[in-house]
Formats: C-alpha cells, structure tokens, sequence
C-alpha cells in the first residue's frame, strides 16, 4: 500500500481565475504533483529492496531521489491551500491574522520589506525552486528561503508557511517566460488565514523541533 497520496484540491480548477487557469491547476496537480507521489512511494520501494539484497551501489542516487520526491510532495501539499479565490490584500489584525501581521512586522521590519523579498527570492531562483516564508525555531522568527529544486538552502528546522511555486510548470502556460509576472500576481491570491494557521502550529511545536533544551 502506498505510504504517501495525492491529496485532493480544497477548490475546483477555476477557482484561482485570472490569476492561475484552470488548465495549469488541473496540470499541475493532477500530472506534476501526482508525479512527485509516485515517486517518493516508488523510491521508498527501491530502497527497501536494497536493503532485502543488501545491495548499495545506488544509495545515493536513491537517498537524493527521496528527498527530492518527498520535498515536492510536501511543497505542493502546502501550496495548494496557501491559495484562495478571496485571498490577497495585507494580513491584518480584523481578519484575525494580526498575530501573523505581528510576527511579520517584527522579522522584516515591515510588511512591504517582507513581500519584497519573497518576491525577488521567488523571482530570482536559479532554474527550478521556490520562495518560501518559514518559521525558523531556533530565533522564534519568520524567515524567507530560496529553494532550488524542492529540497536544497534550506535552514534545517525550518518550517515553510506560505510557499511560492517558480518552476515553469506553475506558470508557463499562462505567463510564458515572465517568472516576475506570476509571482506578482499571486499575491492576489495569498490565504492568510492559512498561513496564520500554520505560523501559530509552528510555534507550538516549536520546542519539539530542536535537539536541546
């Protein structure tokens, strides 16, 4: 039985129109996402043969192939609620995310500071990757995070609250090859109570994410 699934979509296809279409949310779930599953249960099967035939020569291909597989998985699992149809705008403390707005404030000096950089981070990532917002457990603070691939820079520790998708399969049918473009506009798109919701989780479990006291 397969130990990871691809979980359903809290919309349907065209709910994040103009911003994302229909095609590139049906495409990008239902073929890349399902990928990244299919993969990391694939890879989980190749390396419990390896160890039944103790046979090692392709550990590190397969240990690489895991963390690349699982890491999609686990980025796309976040991303697809990261977003609504209603989103966008500024988290502010009406709307009951002022205790994210708070924490926002405090680790990039303003809001505005904030969207910059995990615009340009986004923007700007080398080939394939991704913008990350991650709650960082060893300072209590919010962190932004290049991500090329799906699992290299990151902070260990760290946990991704709001993430932005830049490869080109999230956007190139609709954008083309203006990468800038599609991360501005998904901030239109931004659920902030999502992400209040995980900022609060993670800093509840923070204690249990660190090796000391």
């Amino acid at each position: 039985m397969a130990t990871y699934t691809l979980p359903e979509l809290p919309y349907d296809y065209a709910a994040l129109a103009p911003v994302i279409s229909p095609e590139i949310i049906e495409l990008h779930h239902d073929k890349h996402h399902a990928a990244y599953v299919k993969g990391a249960n694939d890879t989980l099967e190749q390396l419990a043969e390896a160890r039944d035939k103790e046979a090692w020569g392709s550990i590190n291909g397969l240990e690489k192939n895991l963390a690349f597989h699982l890491s999609g998985h686990i980025l796309h699992s976040i991303y697809w609620h990261n977003m609504t149809g209603d989103g966008g705008g500024e988290p502010h403390e009406k709307d009951g995310v002022g205790e994210l707005a708070d924490a926002i404030a405090e680790s990039f000096g303003s809001y505005a500071g904030f969207k910059a950089q995990l615009t340009k981070a986004a923007a700007t990532t080398q080939g394939s990757g991704w913008g990350v917002l991650a709650y960082e457990p060893v300072s209590g603070r919010l962190i932004v995070e290049q991500i090329y691939d799906h699992q290299g820079n990151v902070g260990q520790g760290s946990v991704p609250i709001l993430v932005f998708d830049a490869w080109e399969h999230a956007f190139y049918l609709q954008y083309k090859n203006q990468k800038v473009d599609f991360i501005e506009a998904m901030w239109q798109v931004v659920n902030w109570q999502d992400v209040a919701k995980r900022y609060r989780s993670a800093r509840e479990r923070a204690n249990n994410l660190l090796l000391a006291p």
